[in-house]
């Protein structure tokens, strides 16, 4: 029986041209030309002020922490259903990590708690857009600026998706994406800082170069470059960038063919959840998404471990997702409490992820789809 794989990388075709371009311009390192137009596309793709490629989503939210001037006492509000760079990324620098509940429905932070959540050392807000989808920015930009608190999205699953018009990144004063293998539009590893708050460019481009106004002297506007503040090696090697390039081409190729599947399921599980077997993944009004993630919420743990099994012996790949960071070993030393949140521990024992990729063929998603089918009704 041949192996259905969770997720599958997007190949154009012409990549290994594109490298032999870079290695030809013996600008293999950060901020070559390939970088540059890489920053190029995403800024008049997303009506962006700045876009920084850098070598992760994770070096992303440390020069955002930075930007944001982070210190130990500072409070930063998240969601505990998230990967763990969301969170390292502040308690790097000190801060306090204040987990909030999700929404049932999206998954995302839910808006409704923030209020209860601040108090007068709360210094940012990090929603975090689960499988591609918006959080409600404009009640969390709100209350942010109610407080004057920070928004930095972590928009690591969201490259393309939008909200009410805007994309996803540029809402929040800061925005952060990935681009390593498993998004979407993967370079192996990588990822960008958004800064659409123009008072913090200049000193976001400093701290991604190791503290110094090298970029200001590339551009020619000084004639050497030094050590200026703070800051460590997050800029993306163009070898990278070009690969990156080939991806951002392809962009609406790549969410089209994501979309045919993610519809695929949507409409094929729909009798299941009809039945309250299975819950399916929504879209709100306002909220276009990129169909990264396509779930099904089952009814509990031990329902979801024998379907990950029952997949298993059908060569098919279907993983559950995050462990949540409060009940983590990190998150109890930190002095959280199992319990506390009680929709995302909820969610985390139900949630499993089907396979989602361009090159998955029509017949394969069906074969996913029926054996999910015969789990249910066998």
């Amino acid at each position: 029986m041949r192996p259905i794989r969770y997720n599958v990388p997007f190949v154009a075709g012409n990549e290994a041209e594109q490298l032999a371009r870079c290695l030809a311009t013996s600008e293999t390192s950060g901020d070559g030309q390939f970088s540059r137009e890489c920053q190029r596309v995403l800024e008049k793709r997303l009506a962006a002020p700045r876009v920084l490629l850098t070598t992760s989503c994770t070096s992303a939210l440390e020069i955002a922490a930075l930007l944001c001037d982070i210190e130990p006492g500072d409070e930063v509000i998240l969601p505990s259903y998230t990967f763990v760079s969301t969170a390292n990324a502040f308690l790097l620098r000190g801060a306090t990590l204040k987990f909030v509940d999700i929404r049932p429905d999206t998954l995302n932070l839910d808006e409704r708690l923030l209020p209860d959540a601040i108090t007068a050392r709360t210094k940012v807000i990090v929603p975090v857009h689960y499988a591609g989808v918006s959080c409600e920015m404009d009640v969390i930009r709100d209350v942010a600026a109610r407080h004057g608190i920070r928004v930095v999205e972590d928009a690591a699953q969201a490259v393309s998706s939008s909200y009410r018009g805007a994309y996803l990144g540029t809402i929040g004063q800061l925005g952060t994406f990935s681009f390593h293998a498993t998004k979407n539009f993967g370079c192996g590893e990588g990822g960008a800082l958004l800064v659409n708050d123009a008072s913090l460019i200049e000193r976001a481009e400093i701290l991604r170069e190791k503290g110094t106004n090298r970029s200001r002297f590339y551009r020619g506007e000084i004639d050497k470059y030094t050590w200026v503040d703070v800051g460590s090696s997050y800029v993306l090697s163009d070898l990278l960038a070009a690969l990156l390039l080939v991806q951002l081409e392809h962009i609406d190729v790549i969410t089209n063919a994501r979309k045919r599947v993610y519809e695929h399921y949507l409409h094929a599980l729909q009798p299941l959840a009809e039945r309250g077997l299975v819950t399916l993944p929504t879209i709100p009004p306002g909220c276009t998404s990129n169909y990264h993630i396509f779930y099904v919420i089952v009814e509990s743990l031990a329902v979801r471990g024998a379907l990950i099994e029952h997949l298993k012996r059908e060569a098919i790949v279907a993983p559950f997702h995050y462990v949540p960071l409060h009940t983590s070993p990190m998150g109890l030393a930190l002095g959280n409490e199992a319990g506390t949140l009680p929709v995302t521990e909820s969610i985390s024992d139900r949630l499993l992820r089907l396979p989602l990729y361009p090159a998955l063929a029509p017949v394969d998603a069906e074969r996913v789809v029926g054996a999910i089918r015969a789990f249910f009704d066998g």
